[in-house]
Protein backbone atom coordinates (compact mmCIF):
# COMPACT_ATOMS: atom_id res chain seq x y z
CA UNK A 1 0.00 0.00 0.00
CA UNK A 2 0.82 3.19 -0.60
CA UNK A 3 1.84 5.91 1.70
CA UNK A 4 -1.36 8.39 2.69
CA UNK A 5 -0.82 12.27 2.46
CA UNK A 6 -4.43 13.40 2.11
CA UNK A 7 -5.68 11.11 5.43
CA UNK A 8 -2.79 12.25 7.64
CA UNK A 9 -2.48 15.39 9.53
CA UNK A 10 -1.22 18.63 7.63
CA UNK A 11 2.46 18.94 10.01
CA UNK A 12 5.31 16.66 10.63
CA UNK A 13 4.61 17.69 14.34
CA UNK A 14 0.92 16.35 13.75
CA UNK A 15 1.78 13.27 12.14
CA UNK A 16 4.39 12.61 14.74
CA UNK A 17 2.45 12.91 17.65
CA UNK A 18 -0.47 11.16 15.76
CA UNK A 19 1.44 7.77 14.84
CA UNK A 20 3.35 8.12 18.62
CA UNK A 21 -0.41 7.61 19.69
CA UNK A 22 -1.43 5.15 17.39
CA UNK A 23 1.82 3.08 18.62
CA UNK A 24 0.79 3.46 22.55
CA UNK A 25 -2.59 2.07 21.97
CA UNK A 26 -0.90 -0.77 19.89
CA UNK A 27 1.53 -1.39 22.77
CA UNK A 28 -1.40 -1.29 25.16
CA UNK A 29 -3.58 -3.74 24.12
CA UNK A 30 -1.30 -6.12 22.46
CA UNK A 31 -3.25 -9.02 21.21
CA UNK A 32 -6.72 -8.43 20.03
CA UNK A 33 -9.35 -10.01 18.00
CA UNK A 34 -9.73 -7.58 14.90
CA UNK A 35 -8.77 -8.11 11.27
CA UNK A 36 -5.65 -5.42 10.07
CA UNK A 37 -8.29 -3.16 9.08
CA UNK A 38 -10.54 -3.31 11.27
CA UNK A 39 -8.18 -2.49 14.12
CA UNK A 40 -7.65 0.06 12.01
CA UNK A 41 -10.86 2.03 12.38
CA UNK A 42 -11.08 0.77 16.65
CA UNK A 43 -7.17 2.01 17.24
CA UNK A 44 -8.52 5.20 15.98
CA UNK A 45 -11.66 5.25 18.13
CA UNK A 46 -9.40 4.40 21.22
CA UNK A 47 -6.73 7.53 20.28
CA UNK A 48 -10.12 9.87 19.98
CA UNK A 49 -11.44 8.81 23.03
CA UNK A 50 -8.20 7.04 25.67
CA UNK A 51 -10.76 4.83 26.05
CA UNK A 52 -9.46 0.87 25.74
CA UNK A 53 -12.90 -0.67 26.28
CA UNK A 54 -13.39 -0.59 22.59
CA UNK A 55 -11.71 -3.06 22.58
CA UNK A 56 -13.85 -5.42 22.75
CA UNK A 57 -17.14 -2.90 22.56
CA UNK A 58 -16.73 -2.53 18.79
CA UNK A 59 -18.21 -4.93 16.44
CA UNK A 60 -18.21 -5.44 12.81
CA UNK A 61 -20.35 -6.91 10.00
CA UNK A 62 -18.54 -9.37 7.61
CA UNK A 63 -18.71 -6.48 5.13
CA UNK A 64 -18.29 -3.12 7.21
CA UNK A 65 -15.23 -2.48 6.15
CA UNK A 66 -15.14 -3.45 2.27
CA UNK A 67 -18.35 -1.88 1.97
CA UNK A 68 -17.40 1.53 3.54
CA UNK A 69 -14.40 2.08 1.13
CA UNK A 70 -15.86 1.06 -1.83
CA UNK A 71 -19.00 3.40 -0.79
CA UNK A 72 -15.92 6.53 0.09
CA UNK A 73 -14.47 5.55 -3.07
CA UNK A 74 -17.41 5.89 -5.50
CA UNK A 75 -18.21 9.56 -3.81
CA UNK A 76 -20.96 8.40 -1.08
CA UNK A 77 -22.98 10.57 0.99
CA UNK A 78 -23.24 10.45 4.76
CA UNK A 79 -26.10 11.35 6.49
CA UNK A 80 -25.64 12.06 10.37
CA UNK A 81 -28.24 11.91 12.84
CA UNK A 82 -26.71 15.64 14.54
CA UNK A 83 -24.10 18.65 12.90
CA UNK A 84 -21.93 17.60 15.27
CA UNK A 85 -20.64 14.65 13.23
CA UNK A 86 -20.82 16.76 10.10
CA UNK A 87 -18.25 19.38 11.61
CA UNK A 88 -16.02 16.96 13.35
CA UNK A 89 -15.48 15.03 9.87
CA UNK A 90 -11.96 16.82 7.68
CA UNK A 91 -13.43 18.41 4.69
CA UNK A 92 -10.28 18.63 2.60
CA UNK A 93 -10.43 14.43 3.38
CA UNK A 94 -14.27 14.05 2.49
CA UNK A 95 -13.70 16.40 -0.97
CA UNK A 96 -10.67 14.33 -1.71
CA UNK A 97 -13.20 11.37 -2.66
CA UNK A 98 -16.27 13.62 -3.90
CA UNK A 99 -17.79 12.67 -0.25
CA UNK A 100 -20.85 15.03 0.99
CA UNK A 101 -22.39 15.14 4.45
CA UNK A 102 -26.05 15.99 5.50
CA UNK A 103 -27.85 16.60 8.52
CA UNK A 104 -31.31 17.62 8.91
CA UNK A 105 -31.83 17.60 12.84
CA UNK A 106 -32.61 21.56 12.83
CA UNK A 107 -34.69 21.95 9.51
CA UNK A 108 -37.67 24.14 10.38
CA UNK A 109 -39.68 21.25 8.34
CA UNK A 110 -38.52 18.27 10.06
CA UNK A 111 -39.07 20.09 14.20
CA UNK A 112 -42.62 21.08 13.29
CA UNK A 113 -43.44 17.13 12.09
CA UNK A 114 -42.09 15.82 14.81
CA UNK A 115 -43.86 17.98 17.21
CA UNK A 116 -47.35 17.40 15.44
CA UNK A 117 -46.73 13.86 14.99
CA UNK A 118 -45.06 13.42 19.08
CA UNK A 119 -41.75 11.68 17.62
CA UNK A 120 -38.16 13.02 17.87
CA UNK A 121 -36.31 15.19 15.72
CA UNK A 122 -34.19 12.40 15.10
CA UNK A 123 -36.78 10.43 13.71
CA UNK A 124 -38.13 12.91 11.27
CA UNK A 125 -34.76 13.67 10.21
CA UNK A 126 -33.82 10.32 9.22
CA UNK A 127 -37.26 10.66 7.08
CA UNK A 128 -36.69 13.53 5.30
CA UNK A 129 -33.67 12.37 4.10
CA UNK A 130 -35.52 8.77 2.70
CA UNK A 131 -37.92 11.21 1.43
CA UNK A 132 -34.51 13.01 -0.44
CA UNK A 133 -33.22 9.71 -2.00
CA UNK A 134 -29.83 10.06 0.45
CA UNK A 135 -30.35 6.94 2.13
CA UNK A 136 -29.63 4.54 -0.93
CA UNK A 137 -26.47 3.34 -0.82
CA UNK A 138 -25.13 6.23 1.68
CA UNK A 139 -23.37 5.82 4.82
CA UNK A 140 -25.78 6.05 7.93
CA UNK A 141 -23.62 7.95 10.91
CA UNK A 142 -25.57 7.96 14.41
CA UNK A 143 -23.50 8.50 17.34
CA UNK A 144 -26.41 10.50 19.73
CA UNK A 145 -29.74 9.41 18.93
CA UNK A 146 -30.95 6.03 19.51
CA UNK A 147 -34.37 7.04 17.62
CA UNK A 148 -32.50 7.90 14.04
CA UNK A 149 -30.60 4.08 14.41
CA UNK A 150 -34.11 2.36 15.15
CA UNK A 151 -36.06 4.15 12.20
CA UNK A 152 -33.40 3.53 9.90
CA UNK A 153 -33.72 -0.21 10.70
CA UNK A 154 -37.33 0.39 10.36
CA UNK A 155 -36.76 2.00 6.88
CA UNK A 156 -34.47 -1.48 6.12
CA UNK A 157 -37.06 -3.90 7.16
CA UNK A 158 -40.08 -1.82 5.33
CA UNK A 159 -39.54 0.41 2.77
CA UNK A 160 -36.46 -1.71 1.57
CA UNK A 161 -33.56 0.84 2.46
CA UNK A 162 -30.40 -0.30 1.36
CA UNK A 163 -27.37 2.07 2.50
CA UNK A 164 -23.57 1.34 1.78
CA UNK A 165 -22.81 0.84 5.61
CA UNK A 166 -24.48 1.78 9.22
CA UNK A 167 -22.26 3.66 11.56
CA UNK A 168 -24.31 2.72 14.92
CA UNK A 169 -22.92 4.46 17.56
CA UNK A 170 -25.15 6.26 19.99
CA UNK A 171 -24.33 6.94 23.46
CA UNK A 172 -27.33 7.27 26.42
CA UNK A 173 -29.35 5.31 28.57
CA UNK A 174 -32.65 4.75 27.11
CA UNK A 175 -32.46 3.02 23.75
CA UNK A 176 -29.03 3.53 22.88
CA UNK A 177 -27.61 -0.19 23.30
CA UNK A 178 -31.14 -1.55 22.62
CA UNK A 179 -30.64 0.56 18.91
CA UNK A 180 -27.82 -1.02 18.54
CA UNK A 181 -27.91 -4.84 19.70
CA UNK A 182 -31.11 -4.43 17.06
CA UNK A 183 -28.51 -3.04 14.32
CA UNK A 184 -26.56 -6.15 15.23
CA UNK A 185 -28.84 -8.30 13.98
CA UNK A 186 -29.35 -6.86 10.34
CA UNK A 187 -27.98 -9.68 7.95
CA UNK A 188 -27.85 -8.13 4.83
CA UNK A 189 -26.68 -4.27 5.79
CA UNK A 190 -23.49 -3.85 7.00
CA UNK A 191 -22.69 -2.09 10.09
CA UNK A 192 -20.57 -1.38 12.76
CA UNK A 193 -21.46 -0.99 16.01
CA UNK A 194 -20.42 0.07 19.37
CA UNK A 195 -21.97 -2.25 22.11
CA UNK A 196 -24.21 -1.01 25.15
CA UNK A 197 -24.57 2.57 26.61
CA UNK A 198 -21.27 3.93 25.62
CA UNK A 199 -20.71 5.67 22.28
CA UNK A 200 -21.44 9.45 20.83
CA UNK A 201 -20.25 11.09 17.74
CA UNK A 202 -16.20 11.77 18.38
CA UNK A 203 -16.44 8.31 18.00
CA UNK A 204 -18.42 7.83 14.34
CA UNK A 205 -16.26 10.77 13.55
CA UNK A 206 -13.10 8.47 14.31
CA UNK A 207 -14.10 5.68 12.41
CA UNK A 208 -15.36 7.35 9.25
CA UNK A 209 -11.97 8.85 9.53
CA UNK A 210 -10.16 5.32 9.57
CA UNK A 211 -12.33 4.42 6.59
CA UNK A 212 -11.37 7.57 4.48
CA UNK A 213 -7.54 6.08 5.65
CA UNK A 214 -8.47 3.04 4.33
CA UNK A 215 -9.71 4.08 1.03
CA UNK A 216 -6.76 6.81 0.28
CA UNK A 217 -4.73 3.67 1.24
CA UNK A 218 -6.65 1.13 -1.09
Amino acid sequence: MKKNSITEQMTQAGQKIEHSSFAIVDNEVGTHSYTTMQWGIVRRMIHATADFEFNGLTHFHPQAVESGVSAIKQGVKIVADVEMICVGLSKPRLSHFGVTTHHFIADADVITTAKAENTTRAVQAMRKAHTLGLLEGSIIAVGNAPTALLEIIRLIQEEGVKPALIVGMPVGFVSAAESKADTKLLDTIPWIITEGRKGGSTLVVSAIHALLALAEAD
